[in-house]
């Protein structure tokens, strides 16, 4: 499982899941604040 972190401002953080790497890539494209991917199994 791909995970988005999202760190929206100090306190708030927001986490999005995808299967497929392609697909959180793209999504991670989208983001303007600052987020990592990372990659659990």
């Amino acid at each position: 499982m791909w995970v988005i972190t999202v760190f929206e401002d100090n306190y708030n953080v927001r986490m999005f899941e995808y299967a497929e790497k392609n697909e959180a890539t793209q999504a991670l494209k989208g983001f303007e604040q600052t987020a990592i991917l990372s990659y659990t199994k």
